[in-house]
């Protein structure tokens, strides 16, 4: 009867978590799809009001880039498109984010 309570914990407890990360995202319930060199974020009123910018910003500052919108359709079922970039004086070295740390 113990291990049938604690399954059940355990069960609503990894059922809930998602639908938690759901809400930390203020511009869309399905996220931004992406990766290294950009993406597109689905519309939605939400998103206006949280800001374009920033929402793609968040996601290129996972990998050390400025993001830079491209597309922006506003309508249901529409995307906004953002691209990652490198600034062209970016110097890895000398900024210490080089790939190698020496210990």
């Amino acid at each position: 009867m113990r291990f049938r309570m604690l399954l059940a914990a355990v069960a609503l407890a990894l059922t809930t978590l998602p639908a938690l990360a759901i809400d930390n995202e203020p511009w869309s319930i399905f996220g931004i799809t992406g990766n290294d060199l950009g993406g597109i974020i689905p519309w939605s009123p939400q998103l206006r009001a949280y800001g374009y910018l920033e929402a793609a910003q968040r996601h290129c500052d996972g990998y050390k880039r400025i993001a830079q919108i491209t597309s922006v359709h506003p309508r249901y079922g529409d995307y906004v498109g953002f691209e990652c970039f490198i600034p062209r004086s970016y110097d890895p070295v000398k900024s210490g984010q080089w790939w190698w740390q020496p210990y």
